[in-house]
C-alpha cells in the first residue's frame, strides 16, 4: 500500500484545519456502493490491536486485517481537476469498479 506525498499534505492539511493534532490516519473497506465495497477513511488516535501500521512522510496510517486484504498494492493519491477532487484509490485487486469510481469488486 502506497500514499503519495500529494495524499499525505492533503490528510495532515485537513487534520490542522479540523484541529486534531498528529491524530493518524484509518483506512478501511466496508460493504456497500453499486459495486459491492467501498473505501472509508478517518481520523484515529491510535491503532487498534491486529492493525497493520504504515508511515508515510511523517503519517502513521492504520489499516484493520479485513481491509488489509483488499488494499495490499493499492495506491491513494490526492486529485484535483475540474471534474473530481479528492481522494484516488488505484486497486489492483479491484476486477471491477463504478462509473464514478467510489465502490469497486474483488
Amino acid at each position: 500500500m502506497e500514499l503519495t506525498e500529494l495524499a499525505v499534505s492533503k490528510v495532515q492539511q485537513m487534520a490542522v484545519e479540523q484541529e486534531l493534532g498528529d491524530q493518524g490516519l484509518r483506512i478501511m473497506v466496508v460493504g456497500g456502493g453499486c459495486s459491492g465495497f467501498t473505501y472509508d477513511m478517518d481520523f484515529s488516535e491510535e491503532e487498534k490491536a491486529g492493525d497493520w501500521t504504515f508511515t508515510f512522510h511523517g503519517l502513521s496510517v492504520y489499516v484493520d486485517p479485513m481491509s488489509y486484504a483488499y488494499l495490499e498494492g493499492t495506491k491513494i493519491d490526492y486529485v484535483e481537476s475540474f471534474q473530481f477532487s479528492g481522494f484516488h484509490f488505484e486497486n489492483p485487486n479491484a476486477t471491477r469498479t463504478c462509473g464514478c469510481g467510489a465502490s469497486f469488486a474483488v
